[in-house]
C-alpha cells in the first residue's frame, strides 16, 4: 500500500477534490438582493445613533442573530476594523468592546458621511459580505462526503461526529480518563455498538494555505497524534488516527511533505488521506489491525 509520500508530484492533483466556486461579477445580483435589507437597516440605526459607541450598543440589541452578525460586519468595515469580528458578534460584549476599543472608533459623523457617499445598494460591500456566506461550507461538504463513504465502505462499522456543522466530539466523552479534557475530534469510527474505537481523526479542507497557518496546522496535527497515541499505547488500545485533508492547498508550499512526515512518525497508526485516496489506502484490515 502506498504511503502519502509515495504519490508523485505529477499525479497529486488527481487525488485532490476541488470544490466549485462562484464567478465575479455573476454573484452581484444575488449579493445585493440578500444584503440590501442589511444595509438599509444599518443606515436607519446609523442615522439615529449619536455616537459610534451608541451605534454598536444599538446594533447589539437586534434580536435576530443572522441580521445582527451582518450588521456587525458592516460596523467593523466602517467604524472599527481593529475589533475582532468574533467579539462583535457577541451582543453581551458590546459595552466591553466600547470600553476597550471605543477610543479608536471612527467618529459617527464621518461614518455617516462615508456611508451616504456610497451608492445603494453598495455592490462592493455586498460582494464582501457574500464572501462570508459560505465560509466553512467546503469543510462541511468534505466531512459529509467522508461520512457517506465510510458508512458505505464499512457497513459493519459506525462513524459518528458532526457530519456538517455542530460541536466537535471531545475525546473525554468516550475515554473518561483522557488527560486532556478539551481534545476536540471531528469524527470517530467504531464498532456498531460503539464499544471498540477503531479510529479517531480530524478533517480539514485546505483551500489556500501557507506561512504561519501552515506551521500551525502541522504543529497541531503532531500534538494531536502524539497525545492520542500516548493514551492509546498506555491503555493497550489499537485505535488509529486519521487526518482527512483535501483541497488545492495541499499542493502549495511544503504541505504534502509536512503531512508525509506526520504519517511517517507513526507509519502503522496514522494515515493522512484525501477523499480520493480512501478506496486505495483505507482498509478494514488496517482499521482493525
Amino acid at each position: 500500500m502506498r504511503a502519502f509520500r509515495d504519490f508523485k508530484p505529477e499525479e497529486r492533483r488527481n487525488y485532490i477534490t476541488l470544490s466549485t466556486g462562484e464567478y465575479y461579477p455573476d454573484i452581484l445580483s444575488d449579493a445585493c438582493r440578500l444584503y440590501s435589507p442589511v444595509l438599509e437597516f444599518f443606515s436607519e440605526i446609523l442615522h439615529r445613533s449619536e455616537s459610534s459607541t451608541a451605534l454598536l450598543i444599538n446594533l447589539s440589541q437586534i434580536q435576530n442573530q443572522w441580521m445582527r452578525t451582518q450588521l456587525c460586519r458592516v460596523f467593523r468595515k466602517y467604524v472599527s476594523p481593529e475589533t475582532p469580528v468574533e467579539m462583535l458578534k457577541r451582543n453581551t460584549q458590546a459595552k466591553q468592546i466600547c470600553a476597550e476599543f471605543g477610543d479608536v472608533f471612527r467618529p459617527i459623523h464621518v461614518v455617516q458621511e462615508r456611508f451616504d457617499a456610497r451608492p445603494f445598494p453598495d455592490e462592493a460591500l455586498c460582494a464582501v459580505l457574500w464572501e462570508y456566506k459560505d465560509r466553512g461550507k467546503k469543510g462541511y461538504d468534505l466531512t459529509e462526503k467522508f461520512f457517506e463513504i465510510i458508512q458505505a465502505k464499512f457497513p459493519d462499522m459506525k462513524i459518528w461526529g458532526p457530519k456538517r456543522s455542530g460541536s466537535d466530539i471531545q475525546a473525554i466523552s468516550f475515554w473518561q480518563d483522557y488527560s486532556n479534557p478539551s481534545r476536540p475530534l471531528d469524527f470517530i469510527i467504531s464498532s456498531a455498538d460503539k464499544k471498540t474505537i477503531y479510529a479517531v481523526g480530524l478533517a480539514r479542507y485546505d483551500g489556500d494555505r501557507g506561512g504561519a497557518q501552515e506551521d500551525d496546522r502541522i504543529g497541531g496535527y503532531k500534538n494531536c497524534a502524539d497525545e492520542i497515541l500516548d493514551y492509546v499505547h498506555s491503555h493497550n488500545l489499537k485505535t488509529k488516527v486519521i487526518f482527512l485533508n483535501d483541497g488545492p492547498g495541499l499542493l502549495l508550499g511544503s504541505m504534502w511533505e509536512d503531512y508525509s512526515r506526520i504519517e511517517e512518525r507513526y507509519p502503522n497508526e496514522v494515515k493522512v488521506l484525501t477523499l480520493r485516496m480512501i478506496d486505495e489506502r483505507l482498509t478494514q484490515a488496517w482499521l482493525k489491525g
